[in-house]
Formats: C-alpha cells, structure tokens, sequence
C-alpha cells in the first residue's frame, strides 16, 4: 500500500486488498494446511525457493494480512505474528543470538520480559546485563561486550512508565556494530514510530492496544529493514553464512532485507511453533481498524484522570509523563507530542492496606491481570505481574512497592474520576 497514506487509513485498508470478488472484509482462513497439484510446488516452498501457504504455523493468509497492516504502521519491510508478547520479544533476541551470546538490556522493562531475559533465557546460554535507561552514555555502553548482540527498551516502561530516549540507545547500539529493537506496545505506531528515531526492530505485545478490546493474546515483530547485518557479518552468523538445514542458502544473500524475518520464520517459528491463530488475527485486525480512533481517547481520558491525582491530597505521587514537571515530560514532548498511552501509575498516602482497600473499593474499575483494553483497570504490579521478582529487582525494573497501575479507558473521563473518588473515600 502507498507509503504517502496517513496512519488513520493505514489501520483501516493497509493488509488486505480484495480482486474482483474477494470478500470486503479480511477473511479468516481457517485451515492448517493448503492444497497444491505436484509435488514439485510444494517441495519448491520448503525450501524457500518461492514464497507461498503450505502450513499455518509458518505462513498463514489472514496472518500476513494483518502483519502487513502493522509493518506498514510501523514504516517497516515486514512483520511477522507471533501468540503472544513474550513470545516475539524471545523470538526478535533467540533470531540473533545462541548459547554464549549476550545482549543489553533497558532495567526498565515489564516484569515477565526481566524474567524472560534474566532467567529463562540465561538457561539457554543466553546472558543479558540490564542498565539503567537514565545512565549515560558511556555508562550504558560500558556493557557491552565482544558477544553483545543487540540492544533492548520499552518506548514506555511497563509499569514504571519511563520513556526511552530511542536516539540516544540507537546511537549506542550502532556505535557497537549491533541492533536497537524496542517494544512499542504502550505507544503504539499512533503515537510514536521508533523506525524514525534509530530503532530497527520492533516488538508488540498486540493484546494490548492493538487488539484493544481484551478478547486475543498475541505479539508481533517489525523489521526496519535498515540494519546491515553484512557489515557485522562476523556477529550474525545466522544471518550471513549458510543455513545447512536450507542446503545451505544464506539469508542475508538470498532475502536482503528480508533475511531477518525470512530467518524468524523458517528457523523459529518452523521449530518452537509460537504461531498466532488465524481466528486471534482476524481479532486483531478488527482492533487495528479503530486504533487511531482509540489512542486519542485513552490519552486524553489518562490526562485527565492523572490531573485529578495529582490535585488529591490522599494521593502521595503520580506518574504520567505527559503531565508537565514530570521527569519524562521533554522526551515524552520529543518522543510522543500527540500522547503517550492511557496507562498511569501512582501511590497512596499510607500502607499497602490503604491502595489494597482503595482497589477493592472501586466499582466501574475492575481488577485484573491485563492494560491497554478499552475499559479502566487497575492492579498493583509487586502483589500481581511482578511479585515473582525480589525488592532489590523491583527498585531496578523502577516498580515501587506501592505502585498502583491504572489503565484508563475510553469510558467518559468523569465517569472513571468519580469512581475513583468514591473509592479513595471509602
């Protein structure tokens, strides 16, 4: 699709083009595997000599279209669905590195992904050093080591929503010879485009926002297309000599910019199986189309919301970095001048009993294990999504332990504001 056209009619026609009497509306292909007359065509597509359907976990038609529609988004070459979040933040660093790697890693990152990268993934031979978003420079590169393969960030941190300065780790990571990939999920390609800033990979957790209504897990990886992985060939292996089991074709020569998602795919998603259903697709896609019309709505709802925090005298700090005096605030005006998310998090006047008994109290808002949807949540990270990780990991991923993360909805903001009132008085 026309790279000229505005996000608003991207997330609304990008993806799926219909001929002449092909259904309106992306169609869900629901079927594992796909029929073909000679054997000769199929044995061509298991050995990537042309590109076509043959099975669903490696390539499916609704998945692509909605991959499409996302790539386009993010201004990237192509995208690639995965089941979940997690599953294409492991899959975006495993489709460069192996036993004995190491990466660099943003300490300000969503508790399950600390956990991913500083446990699992350590087991796999894998090593990652987290550092401090704010530090330096040269503190920041002062991590990297002769097997570091890539750089890793939130564009907004989940939950202590730090906002990433992309410029500055983008110019670290290429000053190592190595790629930025950030996770773009709170944002969304509405409100920030990491490909604009340096970044060359880009991960979604699409449950959220991009879905937008609570209904499919899902994830998704973007590639800019922009890092030459021939220019530190010696560090990509994987990418620039031979794939035996593909009778030794090279990605790097046989797909160019393509080599990296061609790799995640034919290697990855052919033997760990993380695949996104055609059904959760079709889902996401129905989400995407009114994602420009959504964001708006959460960030304005959100400024409000923290507005009315920051003004309660019960309430002893707010976090939201489009409220003007907080720390984020210049990057969040450089990064996301149209608004950042509708996620905000803030503490009580008090002990844990006090936000326990405010949460228990609310009654539009519900508690659960989820953000970014379309109704107003609530949780508190170090009793819920990060109680797994210790004091000392908690203060380092920049999660307080009286944090409470409200995801502020597209209900009417007054509506959200009284029902926490009722509840703070309670």
């Amino acid at each position: 699709m026309a790279k000229h056209l505005k996000p608003e009619t991207l997330c609304v026609q990008a993806g799926w083009n219909p001929k002449k009497g092909e259904p309106r509306v992306l169609p869900i292909y629901q079927s594992t595997t796909f029929k073909y007359e000679t054997s000769e065509q199929m044995a061509r597509l298991f050995d990537l000599e042309e590109s076509g359907y043959f099975y669903t976990r490696l390539q499916n038609p609704t998945n692509d279209a909605v991959a499409a529609k996302i790539a386009a988004l993010e201004g990237g070459v192509g995208a690639m669905l995965t089941s979940s979040g997690q599953a294409a933040n492991f899959y975006a660093l495993f489709n460069i590195c192996q036993a004995g790697d190491h990466f660099v890693c943003s300490s300000a990152i969503y508790g399950g992904t600390f956990n991913l990268f500083g446990v699992t993934m350590k087991k796999l031979g894998v090593e990652v050093t987290f550092v401090s978003p704010d530090a330096s420079e040269e503190e920041i590169g002062a991590a990297f080591r002769p097997n570091t393969k890539a750089l890793f960030g939130e564009t907004i941190s989940n939950p202590s929503l730090e906002v990433l300065d992309i410029e500055k780790f983008a110019r670290i990571a290429h000053s190592h010879g190595v790629p930025l990939i950030v996770d773009n999920t709170f944002p969304t390609p509405i409100n920030c485009r990491p490909f604009e800033w340096g970044a060359d990979i880009i991960v979604h957790s699409t449950t959220k926002y991009m879905d937008g209504h609570a209904t499919s897990v899902g994830g998704c990886i973007v590639d800019s297309g922009n890092f030459d992985w021939e220019a530190h060939a010696e560090k990509f292996p994987g990418l620039c000599t031979p794939d035996e089991s593909y009778h030794g074709l090279t990605y790097t020569t046989a797909f160019g910019k393509m080599a990296y998602l061609t790799k995640a795919t034919a290697q990855l998603m052919r033997d760990l199986g993380s695949a996104q259903g055609p059904q959760n697709a079709f889902l996401l896609n129905l989400g995407l189309e009114t994602l420009h019309l959504r964001m708006p709505q959460h960030c304005n709802n959100a400024l409000k919301v923290a507005q009315y925090l920051e003004k309660n005298e019960k309430v002893a700090w707010v976090n939201y970095c489009s409220l003007p005096g907080n720390k984020y605030y210049d990057l969040a005006q450089k990064y996301l001048p149209n608004g950042s998310c509708g996620v905000i998090s803030f503490g009580l006047k008090g002990e844990r009993e006090v936000a326990t008994r405010f949460m228990d109290s609310l009654q539009l808002v519900a508690i659960v294990t989820h953000v970014a949807d379309a109704r107003t949540c609530v949780l508190h990270p170090a009793s819920h999504t990060h109680r797994q990780l210790t004091d000392e990991q908690l203060t380092e991923a920049g999660v307080r332990p009286d944090l409470i993360r409200l995801s502020v909805g597209i209900e009417n903001a007054d509506d959200i504001i009284a029902d926490i009132e009722q509840a703070l008085n309670q």
